[in-house]
């Protein structure tokens, strides 16, 4: 059991260290392949660039089952470099201005830098379009970066024990999650397709075409969410170390109550900590399942995370683990929607 759940942090450590901005998720889609290939029936990449493993083979009683782990990330985009080398940018998702100012970033190529602002006065809110990155170059000519180029914030993963710190859990604990269930579960009558798609966070583009070319009989999205148990923060149920939340709704799309009620029945049998989920903003791969041809029963498995979109987002460990028991007890018994 140790030997399994130390590779589950190798694993994560990995991926979350990974860049891979949307549109730039080729690095860590090979880093996954090699994780997963020889537990897989079946994989191969689609043409935006999703990577889908096959594990199973349809039987009387059983489902086709999509399960959808995104693994872009937030980042940035440069919109011109100056004469004197400083970089201006766009964001690549949701960017707060805010969690930006003095952060490290990484680009594709290698390159370093960080963000600056000449000057902030007093009580001024810092805005994107005032910020730049300096990566050391001296002139436009000298700067190893230009137009297009993307990169993503640098953040080395943190382990406080309990909890788990990095710059991108969102989504890559989840893939974590989903890769540790690909290995685990033996599939008795379900056709599992394990997609870890592209560019979610630019508008679920990835699980789109994915879940067209799949052609799921039920979706499972698997992704964090955030929490409301810190000081002052959002009034919501969801708190880490509770464990896995089942989400009910957030604002891309409403869960099939079947997929809930099958997702709950599951926890209960196992005897796992759950939490329901509702959450007021944000959305998953979960929609792009359900209105994928002509609908999908379509739910989501929520990882608690504090301080999502920023460059320090916080996991709980038993979450983390209690959320790959949970999705294995899913996908590992012929599944019942009625």
């Amino acid at each position: 059991m140790e030997k399994k759940n130390n590779s589950l942090w190798t694993v994560l450590q990995m991926l979350v260290e990974t860049p891979g901005p949307s549109g730039s998720e080729h690095v860590i889609r090979e880093k996954i392949k090699a994780e997963i290939q020889e537990h897989a029936d079946e994989i191969y990449t689609d043409a935006l660039g999703n990577l889908i493993a096959r594990k199973g083979t349809l039987k009387e009683g059983g489902k086709r089952i999509m399960i959808s782990a995104h693994i872009d990330e937030i980042g940035l985009m440069v919109t011109h470099v100056d004469d004197n080398g400083f970089a201006r940018f766009m964001p690549i998702g949701g960017i707060s201005p805010l969690t930006c100012l003095g952060g490290r970033v990484l680009f594709m190529n290698g390159t370093q830098g960080v963000i600056g602002m000449e000057r902030l006065e007093k009580d001024e809110h810092p805005e994107l379009a005032k910020l730049f990155i300096d990566t050391g170059a001296t002139s436009r000519a000298d700067s190893k970066i230009g137009v297009g180029d993307v990169c993503g914030f640098e953040r080395p993963f943190l382990d406080l024990g309990k909890r788990m710190v990095a710059k991108s859990m969102d989504d890559r604990v989840a893939a974590a999650i989903a890769m540790e269930a690909l290995k685990e579960v033996r599939p008795v009558a379900n056709e599992l397709y394990f997609v870890f798609s592209v560019q979610e966070e630019v508008g679920i583009r990835g699980a789109i075409t994915a879940a067209y070319g799949v052609d799921p009989e039920v979706g499972l999205a698997v992704d964090v969410t955030r929490t409301g148990d810190t000081p002052l923060g959002v009034k919501m149920e969801v708190a880490l170390g509770n464990g896995p939340a089942i989400k009910v709704r957030d604002s891309s799309f409403i869960a099939d109550p079947r997929v809930v009620k099958w997702m709950v029945n599951e926890a209960k049998a196992q005897k796992l900590p759950y939490q329901m989920e509702v959450l007021e903003a944000g959305g998953t791969d979960g929609a792009a399942m359900q209105r994928t041809r002509a609908g999908v029963p379509a739910g989501c498995l929520s990882i608690p995370c504090r301080y999502i979109h920023s460059p320090s987002e916080m996991v709980d460990r038993d979450d983390v683990e209690n959320s790959v028991k949970l999705l294995v007890g899913l996908l590992g018994k012929p599944v019942s929607l009625g």
